[in-house]
């Protein structure tokens, strides 16, 4: 955050205005094409005429930006803030920026928007994404538009509410309530044997398949087996808690069986502020296996299953937490493609290409191990925090992008994985087979 320039601090309150985003140049619609990373969304967002990378996320409020990742953006009319939520500190600080302007491709603008700048550099999550990530943007997003959310063409759809998209029988209806700005939904929970009808928070925003708050859920059991793990990062801290798998997890006419479930303990949810009834979170691994619609100003969510339905949830079974380490200039050996002429005995000329080699300086991604899971089948063969990677089964490791690492830490039970990896400058190679370590036994 310190390329950060703040023309004027305000120490007295802001006034703020209903600001929302427009289309522009007569349209109806607009598409947005985005990155699906982790199950989770990512936009193109300029600011103040400086293009960043924004998570979706339906989940937040506000607009927040907490890394520009060397680019620098004016400010102005900003005043002080702290915020708290899910996590074990209570509170961070940051700065609130109004009347910005904010543009979305070329047909989607507010130039009044609402910008909380979270100063925390800890709060960056960058590294476990592996693609420079700048920002969150929420509730305005989708407050005022019917927004369409395609996982397998990788768009999203604005919409007119007066200009609707077609929805076809094959959709599903649920009612949406918005609290705090934040959508819920009735989903059915079923554990073991009996489903009960519970308020979830719709959290693109969150990469796994459903979150359970077991301290809110009157007579709560854990499914067995289930493992103590880290469960990711909040704007106030580490998260940490259980993983199991439920029965069954019901959204409007449609049965997912065997989620695997995250349950945070009573610690890392007790500074957030729950709306009343509320029982987790259905989360953006099971989201991803429906097209969704979105309708805010109507209240309403509509989805049908897309190709990824019936896909098995599979969980990291390594239990390696990975993380990107920035870029380093190599040198790749590459031939080079010239021609030398010559004659032949008949008078013609020929060309022949010599066998020629000349090193090429490229960029390439750095990673190593974050995390190590106690137990683990990667901890018991000996791989650890901090170990830089070096290649994947013998496969370089600058060849991957971290997408293609977490596939493969969680693609199928029995799977082998061979990693060396360099530790206080020794190489040292680490062999492990893929177990799952919660499979749902009833």
């Amino acid at each position: 955050m310190k390329l950060i320039r703040l023309l004027f601090l305000l120490l007295a309150g802001v006034v703020f205005s209903q600001s929302h985003f427009e289309f522009l140049g007569g349209k109806s619609k607009i598409d947005i094409p985005f990155q699906l990373i982790n199950n989770l969304i990512f936009i193109p967002i300029t600011v103040n005429g400086v293009e960043l990378t924004f998570l979706l996320d339906s989940g937040v409020n506000e607009t927040l930006l907490f890394s520009l990742e060397n680019k620098e953006v004016d400010f102005d009319q900003v005043e002080k803030m702290r915020f708290s939520g899910l996590g074990d500190n209570v509170q961070i600080e940051g700065l609130l920026a109004v009347n910005n302007h904010v543009q979305i491709g070329k047909n989607l603008a507010d130039y009044e928007h609402k910008i909380y700048l979270i100063l925390d550099e800890e709060f960056n999550f960058s590294s476990h994404v592996g693609i420079p990530v700048n920002g969150i943007i929420g509730y305005h997003f989708f407050k005022d538009y019917v927004v369409k959310l395609n996982y397998v063409t990788r768009k999203l759809t604005l919409y007119e509410p007066s200009h609707p998209p077609k929805i076809s029988r094959k959709y599903s209806k649920l009612d949406l309530s918005l609290e705090l700005n934040k959508p819920y939904v009735m989903a059915g929970i079923e554990q073991t044997t009996t489903q009960k009808q519970s308020k979830m928070l719709v959290d693109l925003g969150n990469s796994d398949a459903l979150w359970l708050f077991p301290s809110v859920i009157s007579g709560f059991q854990y499914n067995r087996p289930n493992i103590d793990d880290f469960l990711g990062r909040g704007f106030s801290g580490d998260i940490y808690g259980k993983r199991s798998r439920i029965r069954r997890l019901v959204v409007a006419d449609f049965a997912l069986e065997y989620p695997l479930t995250a349950l945070p303990d009573e610690f890392s949810i007790q500074h957030l502020k729950l709306v009343p009834q509320r029982k987790g979170s259905i989360g953006s691994e099971t989201l991803r296996r429906f097209t969704l619609i979105f309708d805010y100003p109507n209240k309403t969510l509509h989805l049908k299953k897309n190709r990824y339905f019936s896909d098995p949830f599979h969980f990291n079974m390594s239990g390696l937490d990975i993380k990107h380490d920035g870029m380093f200039w190599d040198r790749d050996l590459v031939q080079v493609e010239s021609l030398k002429k010559s004659s032949s005995e008949s008078g013609d000329r020929v060309y022949t290409a010599p066998s020629a080699f000349q090193y090429r300086f490229v960029l390439k991604p750095e990673y190593s191990i974050s995390g190590s899971r106690p137990g683990s089948p990667a901890y018991n063969a000996g791989l650890r925090k901090g170990d830089k990677i070096l290649s994947i089964n013998r496969k370089k490791v600058t060849t991957y992008s971290l997408k293609q690492i977490l596939e493969l830490l969680k693609s199928e039970p029995g799977d082998k994985l061979t990693f060396e990896v360099k530790r206080l400058s020794k190489v040292q190679s680490f062999s492990f087979f893929l177990v799952d370590p919660i499979p749902y036994e009833p």
